[in-house]
Order: structure tokens, then C-alpha cells, then sequence
């Protein structure tokens, strides 16, 4: 059981502008929780802080950073710092995704996914489970994908991101079990997002094949696991079928079944 928010304390998120993230500030603001949102989009950030103030009279900060610049976790742990705004749950639900030949696809940008994907979201996790832990209570929600599973050809660097997550944040549950600070790793399957149309998948058999969930639905889902200190969710029944039928075959048929999937129909 998590221990409950401290008076004053704020939620933090990540990714905030748009999708998953968005909807997430939704459901903690329906709770009267305090926010700091950010991403890049300061318009965006600012339409969704007016919303959630109207309509549940709750307090939404607004942080423009594009994590893809390094030290930009710095920078956000100093502003809210300088405001005596103290985080006692921490959402990293920023990242984006490439479809393409890993040789093919710009270098630059690939290596900017890994600074969102894992290095900002590692240090945001150091810099603020650092304080929780000192407290004695904190929550963390990391955004993966079901895309950690398997290798990912054809979105080889955001499929291995997505995997450090998952272990990254598996392992940081064990570390900080005992301390009042829970880790949850939410692991979304194919979302009604802008996530698709930016990746280059929105034409793919994953996203054809079925339905994706809406983000408010994933949303919701991960607020509950987070709630009640699970390690791991996959929101959805067909995501959790197809994240354990990868672990059942080998490594290089599950590849297969991903680029299968990773195809444009």
C-alpha cells in the first residue's frame, strides 16, 4: 500500500501536451491534485493547464523543455526547486518513435530518442526518487510499451528504449522496496495517440489489425496500477496475450513476428 500524498505536493508529468500523458493530468487533477506539466508545445501545455484549473480548481504549472537537450532534467528539478514545489509522484510518459531501417533512418534523431526514452527519464527517476526516498513515500509511473518484449526490427531503437525501461524500472522496484517509494511500469499495446502518425505506424499491421485503445482508457488503467503499487500493467486483453506469446518463442521468431507486424498493409 503507498503511503498518502504529502500536503502541497505535486504531480509531475512528463509528455504532458498531448495522448496518454494528457489524459493521465486528467485523472489526477479529477482527484484535486496539484500539477507540473511539461513538454515542448508551451501552447498546447497552456490549453491543458487552463482546463484542468476551470474545471477542477486545481494548480497546473506549466514547464516548457525539450528533453532531447541533455541536463534538461536538471533544469526542471532546479525551476520547481526555486518555487518550493515539492514531487511526490512522477510520471515519465515522454518519448517518441521511429518506423524505418535503422542505417536509413537519421542518426541524429535516433540518438535524440534515446536521450528522451532512457537518459532524461533515468535522470527525472534519480533526481526526484533521491527526495522521495529521504520522505519515505513517493510514487513513480514509467510509460514503456509492449513494444519491450520482443526486438523490433524496422523500430530497432525504440523497441531496445522501451526495453530499458521495463528492466530499468523492474529493478528499481526491488531497490527501493521498503522505502514508501513504489515504481510502476506502464506497457501500452497500439493507442489513439499522435504517437502513430509522428512513428510512422499508423499503416501498419499492428495498428490495422485491430482497434487501439483509447488514451484515456490506457490512462486510466496506469493510474490505477500506480494506486495500488503494481510493478507492471499492460492495459488491454489482446496486448497482454500478444506480450506473452513473444516470451514463448525464441528470440529471432519473435523478431520475425514483430516485423510482421511492423509492415505496412
Amino acid at each position: 500500500m503507498t503511503a498518502e500524498n504529502p500536503k502541497g505536493s505535486s504531480v509531475l508529468i512528463t509528455g504532458a501536451s498531448s495522448g496518454i500523458g494528457a489524459d493521465l493530468a486528467r485523472v489526477f487533477a479529477r482527484e484535486r491534485r496539484d500539477l507540473v506539466l511539461v513538454a515542448r508545445s508551451r501552447e498546447r501545455l497552456e490549453a491543458l493547464a487552463r482546463e484542468l484549473e476551470q474545471t477542477h480548481g486545481v494548480r497546473a504549472r506549466v514547464l516548457v523543455r525539450d528533453l532531447t537537450s541533455p541536463g534538461a532534467a536538471g533544469t526542471i528539478l532546479s525551476a520547481l526547486q526555486t518555487e518550493n514545489v515539492a514531487v511526490d509522484t512522477l510520471v515519465n510518459d515522454a518519448g517518441f518513435g521511429m518506423r524505418g531501417s535503422f542505417v536509413e533512418l537519421d542518426a541524429g534523431r535516433q540518438s535524440e530518442m534515446i536521450q528522451v526514452n532512457v537518459v532524461a527519464l533515468t535522470e527525472l527517476c534519480r533526481l526526484f526518487a533521491t527526495g522521495m526516498v529521504q520522505r519515505g513515500s513517493g510514487r513513480i509511473l514509467n510509460v514503456a510499451s509492449t513494444a519491450a518484449f520482443q526486438p523490433g526490427p524496422m523500430m530497432a531503437v525504440y523497441c531496445a528504449t522501451k526495453a530499458y525501461v521495463v528492466s530499468f524500472s523492474e529493478a528499481l522496484t526491488n531497490e527501493l522496496r521498503g522505502t514508501g517509494v513504489t515504481v510502476t511500469c506502464l506497457c501500452p499495446g497500439p493507442t489513439q495517440t499522435r504517437f502513430a502518425d509522428a512513428a510512422g505506424v499508423s499503416g501498419t499491421r499492428l495498428f490495422r489489425s485491430a482497434a487501439p485503445m483509447h488514451s484515456m482508457a490506457v490512462a486510466e488503467a496506469g493510474h490505477k496500477a500506480l494506486e495500488r503499487g503494481a510493478d507492471l500493467l499492460v492495459p488491454g486483453l489482446r496486448n497482454r496475450l500478444l506480450a506473452a506469446s513473444v516470451r514463448l518463442v525464441p528470440t529471432r521468431t519473435a523478431a520475425g513476428m514483430a516485423r510482421q507486424l511492423l509492415e505496412v498493409s
